[in-house]
């Protein structure tokens, strides 16, 4: 039996699958509900000292680029669900898609 990439195509898709279940919603409380409500104390230096650390760069990097990967795959399988034609204008509209977040936020961690 010969040996499948799918596994390495799928990993992105399930590793973004995962930070868009349960690391973001974390975040968007954390840092859109609870600190501006004054219940959690949130330091702009430390949340500036993370995103300046190149290890948080990298956690911040992955959080958006498999979640943009994640996306891109379920706007792609959505076009199909909805009938629209599987040609290689969705594929390039749905990952070019991702793909233009991914290049924005690398661009962006860098001028960090």
């Amino acid at each position: 039996m010969a040996q499948s990439s799918k596994p390495i195509l799928w990993f992105p898709f399930a590793g973004g699958g995962l930070i868009a279940a349960l690391i973001i919603p974390v975040l968007i409380l954390i840092t859109g509900v609870l600190v501006p409500l004054g219940i959690v104390q949130l330091p702009y230096g430390k949340m500036a000292a993370f995103a300046h650390n190149p290890l948080g760069k990298l956690i911040l990097f992955g959080t958006v680029a498999f979640s943009a990967w994640h996306a891109g795959h379920c706007l792609r399988m959505t076009a199909h669900d909805l009938g629209l034609p599987a040609g290689a204008t969705i594929k390039l509209i749905c990952y070019g898609f991702a793909a233009f977040l991914i290049v924005v936020s690398a661009m962006l961690l860098i001028r960090i």
